[in-house]
């Protein structure tokens, strides 16, 4: 089945381990689709079983756009995705394909959706420097010190989350505009054509277990091998945005001697569940949606209909 004449884009979304590449995979059977990844993790070579990136064998018979498209110590910005993204929707679109994004990544949906402000680009010399304050201060003393430059940011974003917290100290640190106020202004890059959503959303008990149970397959299947690679890339450090995907911390410090093997689990499970969480809350405020419990393919194909 094709899509004809109608031109619009697919967002299908959901939390961490909620079935969504097997529900656009039986979708794509159905409509000729274009699949394109929407996770921050899969776009990384050489991280395959901690991110639950598909399989060769999958990925041979269903390709996805943006998986593997760059190292682990390279930098990505939203920026990029977009660009790379709008350049895969529009070829779906000349190929008289449906094009189906397909992941958890917030910021990347909120961003074809919206637009994204202009935001200053990130340098390598102050990603070092808000990282070593951030090794001297920790995060919730530089959260303190972003409620004093930009109120409105330090109320969006937890004290724990050092990524963010960071990232605002330095858009006011390299332009001397807060991060709030430049965020007002989301107009650039905006997607120009209908979405149409699905959310796979099953409950969250259900998640819960499929989140331990898939941790426990990623030790039996090679997760530490992968990691202990990844350390011994002279490149790579705790620091990079690659490192910081959930599961390859704790592992990271397994290695370090911080956790032992039963502590790492139980934190990797954990910090994976609290992205869960984040995920589900960030859904639940998405309108106009298709919303499934379980991957409902009959469902799915009748609202893309």
């Amino acid at each position: 089945m094709t899509i004809g004449s109608k031109k619009f884009v697919l967002f299908l979304m959901g939390p961490t381990a909620s079935g969504k590449t097997e529900l656009a995979i039986e979708i794509s059977k159905t409509i000729d689709s274009k699949l394109i990844s929407v996770d921050s993790a899969l776009i990384y070579k050489g991280m395959d079983i901690g991110t639950a990136k598909p399989d060769k064998k999958t990925l041979k018979e269903f390709p996805h756009e943006l998986i593997d498209i760059c190292e682990p110590e390279d930098s990505f910005s939203v920026n990029d995705f977009i660009d790379l993204a709008t350049t895969q929707i529009e070829l779906a679109f000349k190929e008289g394909k449906l094009p189906i994004l397909v992941g958890g990544t917030s910021f990347y949906f909120n961003a074809l959706e919206h637009g994204i402000s202009n935001l200053p680009a990130s340098t390598d010399k102050s990603r070092k420097h808000f990282n070593e304050l951030l090794k001297k201060h920790g995060s919730e003393k530089l959260h303190d010190n972003l409620k004093e430059i930009d109120p409105k940011s330090a109320e969006r974003i937890h004290p724990n989350d050092s990524q963010r917290i960071t990232r605002a100290l330095e858009v006011y640190d390299l332009s001397g505009e807060m991060l709030s106020s430049l965020q007002g202004q989301k107009n650039h890059k905006k997607l120009n054509h209908k979405i149409k959503k699905i959310i796979l959303m099953p409950k969250r008990s259900e998640l819960h277990e499929r989140i331990e149970e898939r941790f426990i397959d990623m030790i039996k299947n090679g997760l530490l091998n992968e990691v202990e690679a990844l350390k011994n890339n002279k490149k790579l450090n705790l620091d990079l945005a690659s490192m910081r995907c959930v599961g390859y911390r704790q592992v990271w410090n397994y290695f370090e001697g911080i956790y032992n093997k039963k502590e790492m689990m139980e934190k990797a499970i954990v910090a994976t569940r609290q992205l869960c969480k984040r995920q589900c809350t960030w859904l639940r405020n998405e309108k106009e949606a298709l919303v499934l419990t379980n991957p409902n393919i009959d469902k799915a194909i009748d609202y893309i209909k």
